[in-house]
């Protein structure tokens, strides 16, 4: 799922061939992005859209090559002056007068040329890893581009004779050489997959049509000859490792122009993919410094006269963080009388946030759901958890950026993020972003490969472990606090990775232990209770529920084809069945006799009331039964390495569950399972009752 959706998409057309685009949002000034060589398309901007979209009009066009857009294979297409051909009628089919220009790599001389043609339609020039050759030496790929070369390793692979051969190998190697930094591998990973969208003959006539291979004696005076041409304020971003277009290149015209450039050290060929916050942030520093925006009146307290204010982000996958952040946020309250709570939180958290009355911050309304990702991601009873997280990626670019609005313009003592992924990832890899107290929570550590992913998963998984051990060793300012909702005993007994500590070991030198947070009392008194909720005491019921991800349809078809069978066992069952607030209740099949419900307030009362519950995997529902000691079923989600490891590890440590593989679930073995499993007494290990007060101590300290 992306970030951010275009407001409008069509195809322009330049010299026979078709160009495709797409707009986003509606601001002034209008930011045109040009992509660089056919390795990849517009997509490349991910990291972008979301956070500029919100403060300019942005268009993005696919080169031809690659995307939604012709492929021809003809040097002249891929000339400079074709490149700003494509341009300037993606310009005059979105009907942009003018616009700053934002170009990568390949894309700088053709926004140069459109610059220096036609300086009414351009505001300003911005150029990343500008693919203008000016110093010696040139990279490899360059300096022997028009050569013969019997060699297959290495550098020589970017070669058109090796290229023709191996596109799909040649695209690894130069995507890996284009992400030089540690922990590249979903950048690495994206770029491949863009690669498998061209094919070999317009790469090589996009290379040859812009010249490459030509010596820096006859590159150089072209390139100053188009430059000094410019008269708009221009921007070079450069990575100081970068080997594609070396940062010398960029070095060189500013010194030689007198342009402005911003060097960022240890980083590669593209710091927007790699380091998205830094990058957008100088952009829109150089876009409002050249198109400055409309005043604005702000206010400013003297901080003796501000009372104590904190910012809570609650993950919105599921309703489980929504209920125990309530809770600790209540008892820190209680500690602090004067402090002010605001929330930035999505659906469905706003559900339980507005029926509190908790204050939601407006800009609230500018996060990417998290939550439908999640869903798009699924199918069936399988999500493939850990993947689904690297490919929210832009997404979380996307909502951190909101955040960083948020505490830029206001004033806030505490930051609390409760796997709030994006502020805690994106906060140490720009560790100057940090401005007042931040607290981390989770409920788990570590993410585990499934085994069916092999060696590959295994890696990947190890080295998103690693990136996280190294950000906090290097940054342990970053958090002033980090709080495991549990205790050490919760925590898998595993490796974070060959060669890497082991889970628990660690954690227990990074985090403090609150215990769980259920966010409320177990139930005394469960006869009052049912009858509170009209549950008669002389029958058995059933309740079924999801969580609040929308995760969980099939399995509540399942369930609900099994009521025949289920009655058949237990006569007189009361079956319940509780959609959540994302699934919607009329498309879920009917029985006689079957209850169906969307969202529930205070579903953990059903659930305390309740002879058995069926459920899903998740920590929250199967720890809200732990707490009240019912009898349950849960069914982990398959690829899950939550479900399918931390929280069935947890869930032994209390005794609590028992577990159902899905896939093998009929309505025969759920039916024998709810029979034998109702109304049975349980003995659970107890749920601490003072997690929300130990987490809000452990909080409240840094206030």
């Amino acid at each position: 799922m992306r970030a951010r959706e275009p407001d409008e998409k069509g195809v322009a057309e330049h010299n026979g061939i078709r160009v495709a685009y797409e707009v986003f949002g509606h601001a002034e000034p209008t930011l045109l992005l040009i992509g660089g060589w056919q390795w990849a398309y517009s997509r490349m901007w991910k990291a972008q859209v979301g956070y500029l979209a919100r403060h300019y009009r942005v268009i993005t066009y696919d080169v031809p090559g690659n995307g939604r857009s012709d492929r021809p294979s003809e040097r002249a297409a891929y000339k400079v002056e074709a490149l700003a051909g494509y341009a300037t009628a993606v310009l005059d089919a979105t009907r942009t007068p003018k616009a700053v220009l934002v170009a990568v790599s390949a894309g700088a001389a053709p926004a140069l040329l459109l610059a220096a043609s036609t300086p009414a339609r351009v505001e300003a020039v911005v150029l990343l890893g500008a693919g203008l050759p000016v110093t010696e030496p040139l990279p490899p790929y360059m300096a022997r581009w028009r050569e013969t070369i019997e060699g297959r390793t290495g550098w020589d692979k970017i070669h058109r004779g090796y290229m023709s051969e191996d596109l799909a190998d040649a695209a690894q190697f130069i995507f890996e050489r284009m992400f030089v930094e540690p922990h590249s591998t979903k950048q690495i990973e994206d770029g491949v997959g863009w690669s498998r969208e061209t094919t070999f003959a317009p790469l090589v006539a996009h290379h040859d049509g812009l010249g490459v291979g030509a010596t820096i004696e006859r590159s150089r005076p072209a390139v100053e000859a188009l430059a000094s041409q410019v008269r708009c304020p221009v921007l070079l971003l450069h990575g100081s490792l970068d080997e594609m277009t070396p940062c010398a290149w960029s070095e060189w015209l500013a010194e030689r122009f007198g342009w402005s450039m911003v060097r960022y050290e240890g980083s590669g060929h593209l710091p927007m993919a790699r380091d998205p916050v830094r990058f957008n942030l100088d952009l829109r520093a150089f876009v409002d410094r050249v198109h400055p925006p409309a005043p604005r009146r702000t206010r400013w307290t003297r901080a003796r006269s501000r009372p104590k204010r904190a910012l809570f982000v609650s993950s919105p996958i599921g309703l489980g963080h929504a209920q125990r952040d309530i809770a600790i946020a209540d008892e820190l309250r209680r500690l602090h009388p004067d402090l002010e709570v605001e929330w930035l939180a999505q659906s469905p958290v706003t559900l339980m946030l507005e029926q509190r009355k908790e204050r939601i911050h407006p800009a609230s309304r500018f996060l990417a759901s998290e939550s439908k990702h999640i869903e798009c991601e699924s199918s069936e009873h399988d999500l493939h958890a850990f993947q689904a997280l690297r490919r929210m990626d832009e997404i979380l670019v996307s909502n951190f950026h909101v955040f960083d609005d948020v505490v830029s313009e206001g004033h806030y003592d505490l930051w609390i993020g409760d796997e709030a992924w994006d502020l805690d990832y994106f906060l140490h890899e720009n560790p100057e972003r940090k401005r007042a107290a931040y607290c981390w929570l989770t409920d788990f550590v570590g993410y585990v490969p499934m085994p069916e992913g092999g060696d590959a998963e295994a890696a990947l998984a190890a080295d998103y472990n690693c990136e996280m051990i190294e950000q906090i060793e290097r940054y342990r300012r970053v958090r002033d606090r980090a709080i495991f909702v549990g205790d050490p005993d919760d925590i898998v007994p595993m490796r974070f990775g060959g060669g890497l500590p082991w889970i628990r070991e660690w954690t227990e030198k990074h985090y403090q232990f609150a215990g769980y947070v259920t966010g409320f009392a177990p139930v005394t008194d469960r006869a009052a209770l049912r009858a509170a909720l009209g549950y008669r005491s002389d029958e058995q019921v059933c309740v079924v529920a999801v969580g609040g991800s929308g995760v969980g349809e099939a399995l509540l078809r399942k369930v609900i084809n099994s009521y025949p069978a289920c009655k058949a066992k237990v006569p007189g069952l009361r079956m319940v069945v509780v959609a959540g607030p994302r699934i919607d209740p009329g498309s879920l099949p009917r029985e006689p006799g079957l209850e169906i419900h969307g969202y529930v307030k205070d579903l953990y009362r059903h659930l305390a009331a309740c002879d058995i519950a069926l459920v899903q995997g998740g920590l929250t529902t199967s720890m809200e039964l732990t707490a009240n000691q019912r009898p349950f079923l849960y069914f982990p989600l398959a690829e899950h390495f939550e479900q399918q490891f931390h929280v069935p590890h947890r869930l032994k440590r209390y005794g609590a569950g028992q577990r159902m593989e899905y896939a093998a679930a009929t309505p025969d073995t759920i039916a024998a399972a709810v029979a034998e499993q109702i109304g049975r007494p349980v003995r659970y290990r107890p749920v601490e009752t003072d997690g929300a007060s130990r987490a809000a101590r452990l909080i409240a300290e840094m206030l």
